[in-house]
């Protein structure tokens, strides 16, 4: 089979991928094998390429937002059959005996296991996942539009959770958005439909465009000043420079939720400006499987529409260089 592989990390303007032929994989007991259909382009598989998240073994796959068929079943698995749909996510195991995974909270895992980090993922015509990890995917969403909801869809609504915005009065519940990519613009459409007024902050002048299009109530520049202080802000651009920004637009008891798994050096923060009054910075890490179960039905019911720039598969390299220079309109996604 072709695949795509991490040769040697670097910029992305070096080549760091390369294009090769692997066998096809067969899979463990507890594994279905995928015929790869569609696979987003997260920006997590240009922070592997480019070496800002190292490599768990050399030449992996990347590509954590997987849909396709089953193909071949694992000895034990019967939670699928041969032809179905699934999607395969970023997170992929857990070691379910730790205190995290014993009170629901598996994305705490101390042991955990990731598509495209510690096992091949889906920049490549088959892939395994364990049966357990992998999503029978809603029928609102055809192969390419459903792809980016495994993991941009995902981590945008555990941010959401995270944000807290139920706590506070439905008439000030007041959300910013920093950045407007893949996560960003289906975050934006599940904060819309539970009732926030929300606020984007992105360099983007389309993005911004985009975000009004969707019901965002308004769209400046990304280190601009939201039009009203702000319950909670998530914060999608991996950009730390912009956490005081963000900080200084809470009102107070607000929360700032930073949505990634990399970001750069956060400058220093002055505690009068930017945390007193009760401000809270909180990160997210990976999701739990019922987070992803449950996302996948709200996206199917508000329906969320998913903006993708299409690829084919053997322009992987060109997908992750333009996501890397801001030239994907909403998210990338390899098609076969």
């Amino acid at each position: 089979m072709r695949a795509w592989i991490v040769k040697r990390p670097g910029p992305i303007d070096e080549q760091p991928l390369q294009l090769i032929e692997r066998p096809i994989p067969d899979p463990a007991p507890d594994e279905v094998r995928v015929r790869v259909s569609a696979c987003g382009v997260c920006r997590t598989d240009l922070h592997l390429a480019e070496g800002d998240l190292a490599p768990r073994h050399p030449g992996v796959v990347p590509g954590h937002e997987v849909v396709g068929r089953v193909d071949a079943l694992g000895a034990d698995v019967q939670r699928f059959a041969v032809g179905d749909r699934v999607g395969v996510p970023w997170l992929r195991s857990t070691c379910g005996a730790c205190r995290f995974c014993a009170t629901n909270a598996e994305n705490l895992c101390v042991q955990p296991r990731f598509t495209a980090w510690d096992a091949d993922g889906g920049f490549a015509e088959w892939c395994t996942v364990p049966a357990a990890y992998a999503y029978h995917l809603p029928d609102a969403f055809d192969d390419e539009h459903a792809a980016p909801l495994l993991c941009a869809g995902i981590i945008g609504f555990c941010a959401l959770r995270l944000a807290d915005l139920d706590h506070t009065a439905t008439a000030a519940r007041r959300l910013g958005i920093y950045g407007f990519g893949a996560s960003a613009h289906l975050a934006a459409q599940v904060a819309l439909h539970q009732g926030a007024t929300v606020h984007v902050m992105t360099r983007d002048a389309d993005a911004r465009t985009r975000a009004l299009t969707l019901g965002c109530a308004s769209a400046q520049g990304g280190d601009d000043a939201p039009p009203e202080p702000l319950d909670a802000a998530v914060l999608f651009a991996p950009v730390g420079a912009l956490v005081p920004v963000a900080l200084e637009a809470l009102d107070r008891g607000g929360t700032l939720v930073i949505a990634g798994i990399h970001l750069s050096d956060v400058p220093a923060l002055n505690y009068e400006r930017h945390l007193f009054y009760e401000r809270r910075v909180v990160s997210t890490t990976a999701n739990t499987r019922a987070d992803g179960e449950a996302f996948l039905l709200l996206a199917a019911a508000v329906p969320i529409r998913v903006t993708t720039t299409r690829y084919p598969f053997h322009q992987a390299d060109h997908a992750l260089a333009d996501l890397a220079h801001d030239r994907v309109n909403g998210a990338a996604v390899l098609v076969r």
